[in-house]
Formats: C-alpha cells, sequence, structure tokens
C-alpha cells in the first residue's frame, strides 16, 4: 500500500515541474569562453572550426535536447502507466471496501428486521407448549387410572398383598375329602363376577376328585401390587399347585401358575373382584 502511493505522488510531482528546455541543456557559453582565451593564437580558430565539421547543427543548441527530451518522455511514460496502475488498484481496493461495508450494512438491516419476527414466533411456540404441558398435567392428576399409591403407601400395599396372597391359597385349594371347605373359602373370598369365575375353574376337579380321591393345593410364591387406589386394587400372582391322586396309584403333578386378580375392599376386608389368567 505504501508502495502505491509513493509511485501515485511521484507521478504528480513529474506532471507538475515545469519542463526543462533545450538551451538549459546546450553549452552555449563554451563557444565564447573558448574564443576569449587571446593566448592560445590560432586555437581559438581551430576549435571553433571543430563544432563546424562536427556538423553545424551541433553548434546550434539543439542537438542535445532531443536526446534528453526522448529520455524524459519514455520515464515520464513508464512512471504515468505505473501511477495509472496504482491508482487503478487503489480503486479497486476501495470499491471492494465499499462492496464489503454494504454488504454488511445490508446483512445487519435483515438482521434487525428478522429478529423481532424470530422472537415472536418462538414466543408463541413456547407459550403454546407451556399451555399444553399445564392441560396435560392437570388432565394427569385428575384422572383416577393416574392416581396409583402402590409405591407410596407402603403399608395398605402390604395389607391387600397379604389379603390376597391368603384368598388365592384357600380358593383355588381342594380337597375330595372336605369340599365344604372350598365352598366356603369362595364365600369369604370372593365376590361378583369372580364367584362364577372360580366355579367354572374348579368344575373338572370336583367331578374327578371322588372318583380319584383328588388333593388340589396351591401356594402363592410371589405376589406383586400393580394398581392400587383407595378401595380397589390389581395384582398379579405366581403360585405353585400340586395335584396328588391318594387312590390305588398314588400320583402327585405338579404345575406353575400365572394370573392377575382385580380385588376391592368391602365390609372392612379385601376381596377377589375378579380373575384374569390372560387367555381369550
Amino acid at each position: 500500500m505504501s508502495t502505491t502511493r509513493h509511485l501515485v505522488n511521484r507521478r504528480r510531482r513529474l506532471t507538475t515541474a515545469p519542463p526543462r528546455s533545450a538551451s538549459a541543456t546546450e553549452p552555449q557559453d563554451a563557444p565564447s569562453r573558448i574564443g576569449d582565451a587571446p593566448q592560445a593564437g590560432d586555437a581559438p580558430s581551430r576549435i571553433g572550426d571543430a563544432p563546424e565539421k562536427a556538423g553545424g547543427p551541433g553548434t546550434s543548441g539543439e542537438g542535445p535536447h532531443p536526446v534528453a527530451g526522448s529520455g524524459d518522455e519514455s520515464v515520464n511514460g513508464d512512471e504515468a502507466a505505473r501511477g495509472a496502475e496504482a491508482e487503478a488498484a487503489v480503486a479497486a481496493e476501495e470499491g471492494s471496501r465499499a462492496a464489503s461495508a454494504s454488504a454488511v450494512r445490508r446483512f445487519a438491516a435483515r438482521l434487525r428486521v428478522g429478529l423481532p419476527a424470530v422472537l415472536c414466533v418462538l414466543t408463541v411456540v413456547l407459550g403454546t407448549f407451556a399451555v399444553w404441558a399445564f392441560t396435560s398435567a392437570a388432565s394427569l392428576r385428575g384422572e383416577p387410572a393416574r392416581q396409583n399409591t402402590a409405591l407410596t403407601d407402603i403399608a395398605r400395599t402390604s395389607e391387600v398383598k397379604g389379603r390376597i396372597s391368603e384368598a388365592v391359597g384357600a380358593v383355588f385349594s381342594y380337597d375330595y375329602a372336605s369340599p365344604a371347605r372350598s365352598d366356603r373359602a369362595a364365600r369369604t373370598y370372593l365376590t361378583g363376577r369372580a364367584v362364577e369365575q372360580h366355579r367354572g375353574m374348579l368344575a373338572e376337579v370336583r367331578a374327578q376328585a371322588p372318583k380319584q380321591k383328588l388333593v388340589l393345593t396351591t401356594t402363592v410364591t410371589e405376589s406383586a401390587v400393580e394398581f392400587l387406589d383407595g378401595d380397589r386394587a390389581r395384582l398379579l400372582i405366581f403360585a405353585d399347585q400340586s395335584n396328588t391322586r391318594t387312590g390305588k396309584n398314588e400320583e402327585t403333578t405338579y404345575a406353575a401358575a400365572m394370573f392377575a386378580v382385580d380385588a376391592v375392599h368391602r365390609q372392612g376386608a379385601w376381596r377377589i373382584a375378579a380373575i384374569d389368567t390372560f387367555t381369550r
């Protein structure tokens, strides 16, 4: 950049300087000074004749001027070309800077216009999401199916587990020698739809028990409260069953059972209201 400015300044100085005249370059006083020397005798005439032999035009003072003038014009032309190139480079650089500044200003203007619109859209979206989240949370709190206290009400969870495990062991055990015990267990622990379901599940056992002298024993090995809400609960039951024939050919078979029961709290006790064996 400094070199470019130096060339421009140099060209300006050359164009404003006065042109050198031809009289300034030629030795006008040389003949007179040589001619004024009388002590040299005939030397002045011989020396004065030398320019004529070299050519008449050489004594007129016009010979050196064209040579000097042509060199200056060549130098001035080269410097002018370099100066023009420098000025073009400076102009191009200034134009590039101006274009960059204009692009920055246009981007800033678009940003000032677009940013408020984007912020407004984000505000609307976030507000809509907040309303939806609040409504969803309120509906979840108000829905009875979501009010599950199986993990928070430890005492009641333990109570329903113990009572229903006892009920399952009683109603799903059968002794051919004491069928009334199974009937009492059904009246004590069953209610609602579970009464008919239990009767259908043990119908074949009741029919074969006197002939084969069957003894069915059910023991709950594990239970889990899936849902607990006030006086309603749902439990998952895991049990082992043994079926023993006590006749001539005594034989015992074992099986595992898994099912779910719906329980309700009535008359101060938990009862089985429905039995789900996961079959359709």
